[in-house]
């Protein structure tokens, strides 16, 4: 296929539709809503999968989002690791043969970056997408979002 990955109904409907295109009205929708953390996940791989979808717009990430979400929360936690590894070294270690090269762990950070990255757009955590998403007014993901700055504004306007 050429030109742009097609955008899900769901996600035009959540970006008000920008384009003003036809929406799908056809597209499967899928159902149940993803929380339940992977019961072979480690103790950080379950704290990172908990803030996703925290921090996810209530009923965006679905059942059948699982893999991807997977893929995204492995990859971070993965990136992190070596990134802790490459900074508790340098970016440049000696071989054997006293040979400088690079930091075998920043390979794989970077590789992870992507990883993260690419998941990160199918799922829509990407900056550049949040902006385009609309949701309702007083809610935040799965609770309630307050404004930290609510305190300092006067209602009485």
């Amino acid at each position: 296929m050429v030109g742009n990955k097609p955008k899900p109904t769901a996600l035009k409907r959540l970006e008000g539709n920008p384009g003003g295109r036809k929406l799908n009205d056809l597209e499967p929708i899928p159902e149940g809503d993803l929380c339940e953390v992977p019961d072979w996940f480690n103790e950080d791989q379950a704290k990172v999968w908990r803030y996703a979808i925290a921090n996810m717009p209530a009923g965006v990430l679905k059942r059948i989002d699982y893999s991807i979400l997977t893929i995204w929360v492995t990859a971070e936690c993965m990136h992190r690791e070596a990134l802790l590894k490459v900074g508790a070294s340098s970016m440049v270690v000696k071989t054997k043969d006293n040979n400088a090269i690079q930091n075998p762990y920043l390979s794989i950070a970077n590789r992870q970056a992507q990883i993260m990255l690419k998941a990160a757009s199918e799922l829509g955590f990407s900056p550049s997408a949040r902006p385009k998403l609309q949701i309702e007014p007083g809610s935040y993901g799965n609770s309630k979002y307050i404004d930290p700055l609510d305190e300092f504004v006067d209602d009485a306007d």
